[in-house]
């Protein structure tokens, strides 16, 4: 059994209006570039960020192509056996709120007890260090978390550039306070730029 207490309100990231992720809750990153979503999201943060991994994945970040986006010597990389070893050492890096964000690569999507163990860890971070830490939860497909804040899924758009700049098609697919829409987005400066309105 799960039981509410009182925490401070913590406030969100804002990648732009209408791509906001709360702080102290997990949410889900799901599609090809979810990685890239990820680093991102990191690089408009400060301080540490843990990313979990497992140790037979071949998919590794590599600091030099971070780098423009986010310093690498600010990632302390974790590897496990199992998916319940990811989520245990998460759970415990937000239950410290030493970790302002923690990134659990995963092979598929978590079940509801395990998000809800990390929504509790985050809230008690919180509550415990004033931090406000996130959790990312990046998995393949289109995802499928229960219980997590928002979905998000992003994909490169072949073909599709302006100016010779890449585009991605980055989709809100759950929101516990919004409906379900998309948008085409480019990089400029390492942020995210998005065209007008949702789709």
């Amino acid at each position: 059994m799960f039981h509410t207490r009182h925490t401070p309100k913590a406030k969100a990231l804002s990648h732009a209006p209408g791509v906001d992720l709360a702080l102290a809750r997990t949410h889900e990153v799901c599609g090809p570039s979810r990685r890239l979503f990820a680093v991102l999201t990191a690089g408009k943060m400060t301080g540490p960020v843990l990313w979990l991994r497992m140790m037979w994945n071949v998919d590794r970040l590599m600091g030099d192509g971070i780098r423009p986006f986010l310093d690498p010597g600010r990632v302390v990389f974790g590897e496990a056996r199992t998916p319940m070893e990811i989520l245990w050492a998460a759970e415990e890096a937000l239950r410290s709120g030493l970790m302002p964000l923690v990134v659990a690569d995963l092979p598929g999507p978590p079940g509801l007890t395990p998000v809800r163990r990390l929504h509790l860890a985050a809230a008690t971070g919180h509550e415990a260090r004033g931090n406000a830490p996130m959790m990312l939860l990046l998995t393949p497909g289109w995802g499928g978390a229960p219980g997590i804040e928002t979905r998000w899924h992003m994909a490169p758009r072949p073909g599709w550039a302006r100016d010779g700049k890449p585009r991605w098609k980055l989709s809100r697919t759950r929101a516990r306070m919004a409906p379900e829409q998309s948008r085409e987005m480019w990089l400029e400066d390492g942020q995210m730029r998005f065209e007008k309105g949702w789709t």
